[in-house]
This record gives C-alpha cells, structure tokens and sequence, in this order.
C-alpha cells in the first residue's frame, strides 16, 4: 500500500485559464461551456483568453478577459506554433499557470502544439521525461479507466512507462482519493513472457516499484481489461494508445446509432425500445464520450488539460470540470511526492538516453 502524502490545503478558490479560441468550434462552444461551469462552481473563477473581438461581450464577475491576438489552427505545424505565433491564445493561457495567475489551463486546439508548448513554457518534472496524457475511458463497473499514454509519445522504452505508472497513480489518488490504485500494463497477454523486450522490460521495473511501495502493479492486461474496468489505470506507449482511444469514440458512436436505428423500426421495435427505454437511456449516457473529456498533460510543472478538439460545449464543459478537481485535490503536489517517493527507480541509466517524442493529434 502506497502512503498517503501529506499535501497542503487546496485553495479555496480556483482560477483556471481557458484557452477559448481553440478546437474546430472555437468562442462558440467554449463561452457557452464557460458560463455554465461558472454557474456549477461558485468558487470558481477563469481567465478567458482569446481575441477581443471574438470574447468581448462576454460578461460575468469571475470571468476576466486576458488578450490574444493569434490563433493556433488545427492543422499548424509545431515549429509555426511554438515559434511564430507567440502571443497564441493557447500559448498566453499556458503562461498564466506558468505566472501564477492560474491554477491550471483547458484547450481544445491542436494536441501537439499544445505539448510542446506546455513543455517549452512549464519544463518537466525532476525526474521525468517526457510528459504523457491520460485521458479517462468509461468501464462497465461504472467508473472510469485511466490510460496513458493516449498519443504524447510514439515509441517509449521501459522507464518511460515506468515514469506513467507513477504519473497516473498520483492522477487517480487526486481525482478519487484512493492512494493505491491498481496499474496494469498493456500487452498481449497476461502472461510475463508474452511481449516485446520493452514490455518484459517494463514490467520487471513494475514489479520492483510494486516492491518497494512505489505503486501498486497488478500485471499485464489485454485491450479488453480497459472496459472491465480490471484496473484503475493502464499504462501502453503513445502509438498504441491513441488508437485505442479512436477506437473506442468509434465503437461507442455505432452502438448510440444503433439504438436510435432500433427505435425507430417497426412496430414491436418501438414498443420493445418503450419497455427498455430506462435501459437505453442509462447506456447511452454510459456510452456518451463527452463525459470522459478532458485529458490531463502529466508530467509538467503546471496543470494543463486537453479537450477534444470536436468538443460541443457539454463535452467542454466536463474538460473544465476534471481542471478544476484536479486543482481542487492538489494533483500537482500528488505527482510531486509520487515522484519523491518513486525517485531512486526513476534514475534513467546514463546510457539509456530517452528517444525524442513524437506528438499525435489526439
């Protein structure tokens, strides 16, 4: 069982940087979100940071308009976002966490920009060397599964997902308080030999991390172990994980269309989907992607959190929402003294160099 730090009090109140100019909707869809989550959390306050001509009629008494005057488009390279457009609307949130202005930021804009920036702005964690997303996916226990990495980083070796193992366990313990929950490592079976030489690798480091303390590893896990819910977190390499994650918006997307095909065929059909409409109505908000929006960039020296980049404002919303918890619970100062406590079987081997991290659009 891994111990519980002993962390500072959260802040009373929480101010969270919204980059509102991001994502394939832009002020339309973040605005409406904002207002909402300013009406959900009283003690909440956000700096909306975009263009004036796009946010200045917006209006609330926690809500300050900080100035922009780019835009980071969908399709911009990272060169072009990090080192031309330098008074971005994603780049001048980040910055307010960076100053202290804000206890986290939210973008939906572009996945790899918005890395790279992060990274170039906040820098990494000691002891950690590349930071990782971790998204939530829903499982049938009703909860949520936590994985990473979902497309930070392609080609990752055994420490690496080592260093996401601590990073998800201080996530989890932040947003549920349990301060040991289970990893598992993402393979091709359960089995220790199953795997490529980086998996054996990984899961030996996880089984001396387990211990020593560090974290509790439960052992390989399948694809399918993600939706039993098998473990609270799973940790796998960026390349593999953005594909699971497409997948799953996919799968999730063809089941709702199918049960409002169902609904409408036929006499018996309608009557049938009468009698089990409680049942649908409960899956399909089971099933509903927008409620596990908002991915967590762990591994920074600053909270920063991902959107959907097609994310209505319901979708933004929720985004906003795990920001604020995360703030809230103080997950920074969790991944701080997971790290402290993880720090002698995080020493990378000198000639054991981390490959440089290739970004996905998430």
């Amino acid at each position: 069982m891994v111990s519980s730090p002993s962390l500072a009090p959260a802040p009373a109140a929480i101010t969270i940087a919204v980059d509102c100019m991001g994502g394939d909707h832009g002020p339309r869809v973040t605005l409406t979100a904002c207002r909402a989550f300013l009406e959900r959390h009283p003690q909440a306050s956000l700096l909306l940071v975009g263009t004036s001509a796009a946010l200045g009629e917006f209006s609330h008494e926690r809500a300050r308009i900080v100035p922009a005057t780019e835009v980071v488009a969908m399709d911009d390279p990272i060169e072009i976002a990090l080192r031309k457009k330098k008074d971005s609307s994603m780049r001048v949130a980040i910055q307010q966490v960076k100053d202290g202005a804000a206890q986290a930021a939210v973008s939906a804009g572009n996945t790899g920009a918005l890395m790279a920036i992060a990274r170039y702005l906040l820098k990494t964690l000691d002891g950690i060397d590349r930071p990782a997303i971790a998204p939530q996916l829903p499982n049938i226990k009703g909860g949520a599964t936590t994985v990473l990495d979902l497309g930070a980083n392609v080609d990752c070796d055994a420490e690496d997902l080592l260093q996401f193992a601590v990073l998800g366990s201080a996530l989890v313990s932040a947003l549920t308080g349990d301060e040991s929950p289970t990893v598992g490592l993402l393979n091709v079976g359960e089995e220790a030999i199953k795997g490529s030489e980086t998996i054996k690798k990984a899961s030996l480091l996880l089984r001396t991390a387990a211990k020593s303390n560090v974290l509790n590893f439960y052992g390989n896990v399948e694809g399918n172990d993600i939706f039993k819910g098998t473990t609270d977190i799973v940790v796998c390499d960026g390349f593999v994980g953005n594909i699971t994650l497409k997948a799953t918006e996919g799968v999730a997307s063809m089941i709702v269309d199918f049960l409002k095909i169902e609904y409408s065929n036929g006499l018996f059909s309608k009557f049938a989907a009468i009698v089990s409409y409680p049942v649908l109505k409960a899956l399909k908000k089971r099933l509903d992607h927008r409620r596990y929006n908002g991915a967590a960039l762990l591994g920074l020296r600053g909270l920063v959190f991902k959107s959907h980049g097609s994310a209505d404002d319901v979708a933004f919303g929720y985004a906003l929402d795990r920001a604020y918890d995360a703030a809230r619970n103080n997950l920074l100062d969790r991944v701080r003294a997971r790290i402290a406590h993880a720090a002698p079987l995080l020493a990378r081997p000198q000639s054991a160099a981390p490959a440089d991290a290739a970004s996905l659009h998430v």
